[in-house]
């Protein structure tokens, strides 16, 4: 099975999804989202396979996603703002095609795995 990582090498949250992604031997795609960026297509995506919206995707230690939820934003603003702002998106995230998981915590991987 090949997975989707999105990853940010600076958390160590993210760092630990792809050490046991590598321990359990599953090939890994990693995307260093903060140096790609997103797209309209993948974050719809992941926020319909996760199950939490675009809203559930936000990182929430973001001053700027605070903002956006207490403003009670539509998701095209929280997509726009998620596009301008990759740091915006919570982090890990594994997409593989069982569907997709935030890592907080690190054991919701396992779902799809």
């Amino acid at each position: 099975m090949t997975v989707t990582l999105y990853h940010n090498p600076k958390c160590s949250t993210s760092r630990k999804a792809l050490e046991l992604l590598q321990e359990k031997g599953i090939q890994t795609n990693v995307v260093e989202y903060l140096k790609t960026g997103w797209t309209t297509d993948v974050l719809d995506r992941l926020a319909q396979s996760t199950g939490k919206g675009l809203g559930g995707l936000l990182r929430m230690r973001e001053d700027e996603a605070k903002a956006l939820v207490a403003d009670g934003a539509s998701d095209d603003a929280i997509r726009a703002a998620m596009i301008a702002n990759p740091v915006l998106v919570q982090r890990p995230i594994i997409e593989t095609p069982k569907g997709a998981r935030v890592g907080r915590p690190l054991e919701d991987i396992l779902d799809v795995l």
